[in-house]
Formats: C-alpha cells, structure tokens, sequence
C-alpha cells in the first residue's frame, strides 16, 4: 500500500519537488496531507522561519515562473501569487520518494544529493555532471539543493533544459 503523499501544493502536480526537511513552524511539522498554499503564506513561513525557506521558495518560483510561461510579470509576482498554490501544477513534498506516483506527464525532482543518498535513489540515477542526476524513463532529476550557492542560476538554466528538452516535458 502506498504511503500518503505529504507537502505542499497541487496534488495533481506536474512538478514535484522533493525536500528532506520542513519549515520548523507547528502545522508544517505536524502536516500530514497534501495542502496548497494560500496568498502570502510563503512570506509568512519567510518572516517565521528565515533565509533557508526564502531561498527554497526563490529558487522554486524561478524555475516555475520559467516551465510555466506564467502571465504573472516577474518570477516574484509568481511566488506570491502562484507557487504552490490550487491548481498551480507543482508541489513540495515532504514524505518520501515511495510515496510519489510517478507518471509519464510529471516530473519529479530531488533537492540535493545528499537527499537521494538517503532515499537510496543515486544507485539507479546517472550522473550528467553539475551536480545533476538523472534517471530519464522515471522523469527523476536529482539536483544540487535549492540554495543559490548550489543551484545558482546557470545551474537553474541547466535544470530548464533537461526538464524541457532531454525529458521532453511540457507544462
């Protein structure tokens, strides 16, 4: 039996991100569901929790704002309105990697290497160098962690274009 699915976002994602951690607030720690969320929330878990999850939430809503062909003007403007919220496509994932279906219209990726080790997926994912693995026929993308130091931009650039063109997705 498949272990519920726990995050944030859309439960008919498209993109998945998966984390090995969470906001240290109460109702994420206790979380046991998937939820979207609601207009501001992500600055409020920003104020009470600090620079890790501004720099997540960041890195996240560049890469969206970039797959989504987004009508919102700026990749900000699409973290406060759009990322992780109803409808939007995507999900932060906070339970384990077994628990994700995986689908041929959806992409799942892993933050950070040190994450997958955990999970034991880098023993069936192929190294592309940058920090990237791959695993092409599972649309699984293990990447460096969503922090600017590791995923800066032209490594987010990288992550668009196996995304788009080596696994042939489309948003």
């Amino acid at each position: 039996m498949r272990q519920q699915v726990v995050g944030l976002g859309d439960q008919h994602y498209r993109v998945a991100v998966c984390i090995g951690n969470r906001p240290t607030i109460p109702y994420y720690q206790n979380l046991n569901e998937f939820a979207p969320l609601k207009p501001d929330e992500i600055a409020h878990i920003v104020e009470h929790t600090g620079n890790h999850w501004r720099k997540v939430f960041n890195i996240f809503a560049k890469l969206m704002f970039q797959l989504d062909k987004s009508s919102e003007p700026t990749w900000q403007a699409y973290r406060d309105r759009a990322l992780l919220q109803q409808g939007s496509g995507h999900a932060l994932v906070f339970s384990s990697f077994e628990s994700l279906p995986l689908s041929d219209d959806s992409v799942v990726i892993i933050a950070g290497k040190s994450y997958a080790e955990e999970l034991g997926v880098l023993e069936s994912v192929s190294p592309i160098g940058e920090g990237f693995y791959i695993h092409p026929s599972a649309k699984v993308i293990v990447t460096p962690y969503f922090d600017y130091r590791q995923l800066s931009n032209r490594k987010l650039d990288m992550l668009i274009s196996l995304i788009t063109s080596d696994l042939k997705f489309k948003c």
